[in-house]
């Protein structure tokens, strides 16, 4: 069903300030986020409900990624009759992500995690090879992720914050560190903020059955250790930004730090990560159409001397961010 909010959304720059400044800090407060934008508390708050209820944009805490001791990347070949089904199916799996369908309707590339060896091979040696819609597959290990922090995230939109703001919302932002993981006694709080990032201290506290004060404790201090991440889920095709890619690099293995290093580093990038396989470096890659990204290989990727060959795969269709699925290019919790 299509809410009002969603039928007729416009942004504007206010609204894309603010979406660059959740990429800084996603759980900043509506009078801290207010104060840099120069914008009222209740103006801030108002443009980000109304993005978020448009499907425009989530933010989430999840686990952080590089915490999981397998992640890979994976090419599924699939029939294009049922390719769509395929990808709808696979992204509502909470071990799985950055669910795409790839130009020509025959693959489905996706990021699976998991924490141990049996949780892995349940799906790579045990569930998919025995879907009847999946014709073959290619997996990659991601042996390293380059993944900085949130001002080196995606952050191509038009009228970004300038070097004053960034400072001032990264300032009170928490840095991971690298403490101990989530324990099982976390997981209603990680479930309660993976639906929605912003939940007061308050909500939390009812949904865990705790007090206000030990959750507070609690976020922070898993913020803090890198435990978790804040994310910015952004549906960039409201935004502009139509042309999303998968990127596979072969890269001189000497040079592959300093490049992944340096590709992070591009605004059109939202992932880079060193991986096993005949390519060892994937990014993602979003502009705003094939002639943006034809410029962006050309120039920026073709500057790089050390890449000795890219695969550039276009997204036909996205089904799934990091934790939230696409419908209509918009993000839904549904």
């Amino acid at each position: 069903m299509v809410t009002e909010a969603q039928q007729t959304l416009t942004i504007d720059r206010l609204d894309r300030q603010l979406v660059h400044a959740l990429v800084i800090d996603g759980r900043a407060s509506f009078s801290r986020l207010a104060e840099v934008l120069g914008a009222s508390e209740q103006t801030v708050a108002r443009r980000y409900r109304r993005l978020r209820d448009a499907g425009a944009l989530r933010v989430v805490v999840l686990p952080d990624p590089r915490r999981f001791a397998h992640y890979w990347i994976v090419r599924v070949h699939v029939l294009p009759q049922h390719a769509v089904a395929f990808a709808e199916a696979i992204a509502r799996r909470p071990d799985v992500a950055w669910v795409g369908l790839i130009a020509g309707a025959t693959e489905v590339t996706f990021a699976a995690r998991a924490r141990t060896t049996a949780e892995r091979d349940a799906l790579l040696l045990e569930r998919l090879p025995h879907v009847r819609q999946v014709l073959g597959m290619t997996t990659a290990a991601v042996l390293h992720t380059f993944a900085g922090d949130p001002e080196t995230e995606w952050r191509a939109l038009d009228d970004p914050l300038d070097a004053a703001q960034v400072a001032a919302l990264a300032s009170g932002r928490r840095r991971g560190g690298s403490g101990p993981d989530p324990t099982p006694q976390d997981e209603p709080l990680l479930a309660a903020l993976a639906r929605d990032g912003r939940t007061s201290y308050a909500a939390l506290a009812a949904a865990t059955g705790d007090t206000e004060a030990r959750v507070a404790r609690r976020v922070e201090t898993l913020l803090a250790a890198g435990a978790v991440i804040v994310d910015v889920e952004i549906a960039n095709l409201l935004f502009g930004y139509a042309a999303a890619t998968w990127l596979w690099l072969t890269v001189a293995p000497s040079a592959l730090d300093a490049v992944g290093r340096q590709v992070m580093a591009h605004p059109e990038v939202a992932f880079v990560g060193a991986t096993s396989g005949p390519a060892n470096l994937a990014a993602a890659v979003t502009t705003r159409d094939t002639a943006a990204l034809y410029a962006y290989l050309t120039e920026r990727i073709g500057a790089l001397s050390a890449v000795q060959a890219v695969e550039v795969a276009p997204i036909l269709r996205r089904f799934k961010q990091a934790g939230t699925l696409l419908h209509g290019g918009r993000l839904t919790t549904a």
